[in-house]
């Protein structure tokens, strides 16, 4: 009853977005939002029975399979194509061909790849599905192309890049969107590989039995953990001087990722101010060994290419990349990939902001429920949400937050009449699907 509530405000939310856009149909790709259990849907060619898990918005759904990072001179393309080339000509395997091989067109995983084989524990916080979008029970859309890894490892690769679209719910600013794009690396060793060109590195070993400190796994040797981090940080520190250019100032800070250790954070001093670009670690052994690579240490890293791209390119809104506008798409294309672009913005027409308020239900309310709404209602009207008040009745202790919402059309003047529509069509939504009781 609660999914058909919120494919009527989807369908509601997109037909008052397409006025206030001036757009038509078919301006957008359309998908049907998640149905009732006993529903299926559709999706890549595939058909997914719904069930008590499903919790995928139409909006999300019309991103599925556009693949930015596969459309030429899109910039997230942009990114992409760099950051392979640089891998392409760095590393060059014996018969001189490419070291990496490259896989961008995975989407779709199960619980299982995004987290078990990653050894995420049960219940870690990223598990929720308040911060994921599932299918069903046993499938979802990825949280991060690090779901791969085990099983590109088990086809017996030993280094390959990862390319390609995530979904997590979260916030809605300038910095987030449901939908974003990430890179991911993984690159393993032999022995004979690890301790080549060595002082006495035939008489060095990859594995021992020890205990695990801040600085290494408990069954990897010293020396090669800090060959592998080694190998890690010289490789990156490549990538971001081939992107970045010379004389970058780098830090690493410890950090913790669940199939990772030791774990960093990469930080670039750019324009004044550090910036983390990346995640990146010598790999779990147990991971590496549950995947059939027992007798092989390896490093990983992930990188999002949104993140980069903003940077890069100074795109100051995540939203500009699911545009369709030609003054923003014309100026990243480019004759040569490494070619500098700064992004020259296009005319910011005026936001409108509206705020709502609503006593919270008793149970079962998470804020991501409500940005998920708001995004499935508004569309790419919404520039952000910011929680701004919480108060707490003193005798009923009762809840109630105040959120303010930002709308603004990224290529024409909205009125307060057209964001008004949409607005209501969010206050209504969230009386019926999410149980608040409104102040409005």
């Amino acid at each position: 009853m609660l999914r058909s509530a919120l494919r009527r405000a989807a369908q509601v939310g997109a037909t008052l977005v397409r006025k206030a856009s001036g757009v038509g149909r078919g301006h957008e790709p359309q998908a049907p939002a998640c149905g009732a259990p006993g529903s299926t849907v559709e999706l890549l060619g595939k058909s997914y029975p719904q069930d008590g898990f499903s919790n995928l918005s139409r909006k999300v759904l019309s991103r599925v399979g556009r693949n930015l990072h596969n459309q030429r001179h899109h910039p997230l393309w942009l990114i992409k194509e760099r950051v392979k080339a640089h891998f392409y000509q760095r590393y060059v395997g014996r018969a001189g061909t490419p070291l990496f091989s490259v896989y961008d067109d995975l989407s779709v995983v199960t619980p299982w790849q995004n987290f078990d084989s990653l050894l995420i524990p049960a219940g870690h916080p990223s598990r929720k599905k308040g911060d994921n979008y599932y299918l069903n029970e046993s499938h979802m859309l990825r949280a991060h192309t690090s779901a791969h890894q085990w099983d590109l490892m088990r086809a017996g690769l030993d280094a390959f890049l990862v390319v390609g679209d995530v979904y997590r719910r979260d916030q809605i600013d300038a910095q987030h969107y449901p939908v974003f794009h990430q890179l991911e690396a993984v690159r393993l060793f032999s022995r004979h590989q690890l301790f080549a060109g060595v002082k006495d590195g035939e008489n060095l070993q990859l594995f021992e039995q020890s205990s695990r400190s801040a600085h290494k796994q408990e069954t990897h040797t010293m020396e090669a953990t800090k060959l592998v981090e080694f190998d890690l940080k010289q490789t990156l520190t490549g990538l971001v001087t081939h992107l970045f250019g010379e004389g970058l100032d780098i830090r690493w800070v410890d950090c913790y990722f669940p199939f990772t250790h030791p774990s960093f954070e990469m930080e670039i001093y750019f324009h004044g101010e550090w910036l983390e670009v990346l995640g990146c670690g010598v790999m779990e052994q147990q991971l590496v060994n549950s995947a059939g690579a027992q007798e092989r240490i390896g490093w990983a890293f992930g990188l999002g290419l949104e993140r980069l791209a903003m940077v890069l390119y100074d795109i100051p809104d995540i939203r500009l990349f699911w545009s369709e506008d030609e003054r923003f798409l014309k100026q990243f294309r480019v004759p040569d990939i490494n070619q500098q672009v700064k992004f020259q913005p296009l005319s910011k027409y005026p936001a409108v902001t509206n705020d709502i308020s609503f006593w919270l239900p008793r149970e079962n309310y998470t804020e991501n429920d409500f940005y998920d709404l708001v995004r499935t209602v508004g569309g790419d009207l919404v520039e952000k949400v910011d929680l701004i008040d919480t108060f707490e009745h003193p005798k009923t202790h009762r809840t109630s937050h105040c959120y303010r919402i930002t709308y603004r059309h990224m290529e024409r003047t909205l009125s307060q009449k057209e964001v008004g529509h949409v607005h209501q069509a969010v206050q209504e939504a969230a009386v019926r699907l999410l149980g608040v009781e409104g102040r409005f």
